[in-house]
């Protein structure tokens, strides 16, 4: 059983069939799938499942905090399913691949007293760009 599956149980979550394929599908390291790719997929595997019930319980899966809305240079919005560990987002500029890194250092941390300008900062989100090693190969 992946984790969010598992989490979702233990939350009470109703599993339907169509709410089980769609965390199927976005189980596994460095998942970024868009809406129409989690659709797509979970088509394959249960094949009468709507594009609105996929966009909806991606929805109630974002607001129940267990999988994070993902938005990059102006693309279509990924779903990852790492919600619960602490971490930051690598971006290829060219593909716009995303992968799951976790930096040793705490960005809240170096942000100095005088640029939080009064905030009390809860949280932060870092994305760092490049180019991955497939898209330099071939450039």
């Amino acid at each position: 059983m992946s984790d969010l599956l598992e989490r979702l149980r233990e939350r009470g979550w109703r599993l339907t069939a169509q709410r089980r394929v769609v965390a199927e599908v976005l189980n596994g390291d460095h998942v970024h799938l868009t809406a129409d790719e989690v659709h797509a997929r979970a088509g394959k595997r249960l094949p009468e499942i709507s594009r609105a019930t996929v966009y909806n319980t991606l929805n109630e899966l974002v607001t129940l905090g267990e999988v994070l809305e993902v938005g990059t240079d102006g693309r279509a919005k990924r779903y990852d399913p790492n919600a619960r560990t602490a971490h930051q987002h690598l971006v290829c500029r060219v593909c716009g691949t995303i992968r799951d890194v976790h930096p040793d250092c705490d960005p809240i941390a170096g942000l100095a007293e005088a640029e939080r300008f009064g905030f009390d900062v809860s949280g932060v989100e870092v994305t760092f760009r490049g180019v991955c090693p497939d898209c330099r190969k071939q450039g």
